[in-house]
């Protein structure tokens, strides 16, 4: 097995990943504000 590993910060190896959060920050947290962390991940589950 051999890892394949892209320079800091660049999405390429991980991209369904990078993509999902996007979407999920896109519909979840954006725009929106939370009193605590609890109260957020109540939104998200």
């Amino acid at each position: 097995m051999v890892q394949s590993m892209s320079r800091v910060a660049h999405c390429t190896d991980n991209g369904v990943m990078e993509g999902f959060w996007g979407i999920l920050k896109r519909e979840m947290y954006y725009g929106k504000k939370f009193e605590s962390r609890e109260e957020l991940e109540k939104a998200i589950t």
